[in-house]
Order: C-alpha cells, then structure tokens, then sequence
C-alpha cells in the first residue's frame, strides 16, 4: 500500500510533528506500507511572523496535483493545516477522492498566545478544515473529548510512540552540573510555557534543550539556567539519560512525545496535569502531575527510573501504526469502491515485513535528512 502524507512541517524543523511523520515511516515498513511525503521542498516559501526561522510554502496548484499523480498513492493523509494541507484538501475535494487528516497542533492557543484573536475563531476555521475529511486522528482521547465538545466529528485514535533503540538509559553524558538536574526540551516558543518551569525555587540545576524564538528573551531573564540549543535525537537521548527529572511545563501540547523519549531514557516526568500528560503519564508510578509544578519536579526525584524504562518499552510504534494505517486503508477503501465498483483497498497482510526501507517525498527524491 502507499500512502502519500502532505506536510508543512518537514525538515530542517525539529518538533514533534516531524519526528512523528518520521518515525510513522520507519516503523511503517513492518506493514508492507510504503509512505511517500508531499512537503514545502521546492516551493517559494515566506517567513511566518512573529516565529522566526519558521517559513511557509508559497503553493502551486498545478504542481500539487503533479506531485500527487506522480506519486500515484492508494491513500492520502494531510498532517497540517498549512498551505501544503489546504492545496491537498482543495485537490482531493475537487476529485472527490476521500482522505484523512490528523489534528496534531493546537493553533488556536498558538496564536493567541502572539495576537488578540479569540481561540473559538480558529477553531471554527479547523474544525471547517477537517470537517471534510474521511476520519481526523487524533492522539489522546483528552484531545478527543475537547474537539467534540468544539463540534468535530469522524474522529479517530491515533497514539504515539517511542524509539528505544534511539532513547535508552546507556551512554549518558556527563553533564558537570550541580544535582539534581531538571531538564526540559522542545521549541524554544511562548506556547511551551517555560517561564513556569525556569522561575520555580528548585535545587540543583535546570537545563534547557532546544531553540526558538522566545530564547533570547529566556537566556537574559534566567541566566542561571543552561541552554544547550539544538541536538540530534541521538545527543538528546544522552543527555535525557543524564537527568534526574524531565519537566513538562506546556499546557497546549496534543500529546508531548518526548515524554516518553525521557520515560525509555529512564528519567520520571514532572508536568501539569492537562492534556498530553494526563493521557502518556497518568496514574502510573513514572512520573507526578501536579498543579503545583514545584512539588511535582521534587516529588519524581523519588520514582523509579527502572520502571520508567519499562513503560516505555510498552509503547513502541507498532500500535501507532496500526491505528493509522487502519484509518487511511478504509478511506482508500471508500476512493477504490468509488473507481472499482466495490473493490477493496484493504491490505491483505498487515504483518508482512517490506525489505526495503525508504522514505520519499513526492516528486521521488528520497529522503536521508531524518536518518
């Protein structure tokens, strides 16, 4: 089967939404599932303001519709609601060719956190945008509760996963710092909510991961704590294994994966206890969620990190990948019954192992970036 993911979030980005698509690629390859990515490579593109080093694709319609047809998928998914998204969306609807969509942002929040425009105006455009859609994953069944009570149906359960053989507790850097070390990762943005993390009383030394707009500001307001910039999944898995305790301050993130990138490096989670935590962590013993995130990062000093990793062993990619390609297999189901007078799109053997591995983007360059 081939399915083919439109994306404006891609490579050189670092964020959870491109290590997802990534690592749905490579595990992907288990189902005999071969996933190609239409993404803003070889388009124009424009700043986006307010969020510098974050650009977006300038789109051409005609192109979109030869990438696709070059392609020739059995199935189309769109990750984002982007340019990239919308000229898909706008392509499959004059078609009438069903596709499915996930909801993996919270924009919404993201924006009013910059400008003074209500969150129940974007989501009335995103819940327009997805209406359209076969099936609208999403990833925790917080999430899912929320966007049904904002009015979005056809909604199903597409979880995350963790690569162990990346984030595991071996080899981690010897980081010279006073203990106990908090550390924390991801974009350097408004939206993760880091002020509630490097304001906190704590002992010991807190450490920042990641780059973004709100870092200079952050550097000069906290000079105490570290900022280490951007690593490679591999440097960050090191120095995950290094800490004591991972904090999780955001309050908007869908699902928050490095979550459990810190769990399979051994190191408890500390966050407030809002959607994504609520749903990777909740009651089980490796980590505290607390609306007082102080008591929460002191109280996981004292979980185990042995059972850390054990939870995260039980969340590989393989039940990810399942939910997905079941949702886009009965959407190609749809489009093939439309074309073929009944005929199924289904795989006829989901575990079959593919020997190749690869993954592409639409115009068929492959891709090595996230190797």
């Amino acid at each position: 089967m081939r399915v083919l993911i439109a994306t404006d979030a891609w490579h050189p980005q670092v964020n959870g939404v491109v290590r997802t698509l990534t690592s749905l690629a490579k595990a992907a390859d288990a189902f005999d599932v071969a996933i190609q990515f239409l993404t803003p490579e070889g388009f124009p593109s424009l700043q986006l303001p307010t969020y510098p080093g974050l650009r977006i694709a300038l789109c051409n319609p005609g192109e979109i519709a030869r990438r696709i047809e070059s392609a020739a998928p059995d199935a189309i998914h769109i990750a984002t609601e982007g340019p990239i998204g919308y000229c898909v969306r706008a392509y499959c609807r004059r078609r009438r060719r069903p596709f499915t969509t996930s909801f993996t942002t919270r924009f919404p929040e993201y924006i009013s956190a910059r400008a003074p425009i209500p969150e129940a105006w974007t989501y009335g455009v995103l819940q327009r945008f997805h209406a359209a859609a076969a099936v609208t994953m999403v990833s925790t069944p917080s999430l899912m509760s929320a966007l049904t009570q904002r009015g979005f149906r056809n909604l199903g359960m597409w979880t995350r996963g963790v690569d162990t053989d990346v984030f595991h507790p071996d080899g981690a850097v010897d980081l010279a710092y006073p203990r106990p070390i908090f550390v924390t990762a991801g974009r350097v943005a408004v939206e993760k909510n880091l002020d509630a993390f490097l304001s906190l009383d704590l002992p010991g030394t807190k450490v920042v991961i990641g780059d973004g707009p709100h870092e200079d500001e952050l550097r000069r307001r906290y000079p105490e704590a570290k900022f280490l910039g951007l690593q490679s999944a591999e440097v960050l898995a090191r120095h995950l294994a290094a800490a004591d305790v991972f904090v999780f301050p955001s309050l908007t993130d869908t699902f928050g994966v490095v979550q459990l990138e810190a769990l399979a490096c051994g190191t408890p989670v500390a966050a407030f206890p809002v959607t994504g935590p609520k749903d990777v962590i909740g009651d089980s013993p490796v980590g505290v969620l607390h609306h007082d995130l102080r008591a929460a990062c002191l109280a996981a000093l004292d979980l185990s990190r042995q059972d850390c990793r054990q939870f995260a062993l039980a969340h590989g990619w393989e039940r990810s990948v399942r939910q997905f390609v079941g949702h886009v297999e009965r959407a190609a189901g749809r489009s093939h019954e439309r074309s073929h007078a009944g005929q199924s799109a289904a795989m006829r053997d989901l575990g079959a192992p593919n020997s190749s591995r690869r993954i592409a983007v639409a115009d068929g360059a492959t891709d090595t970036a996230s190797q």
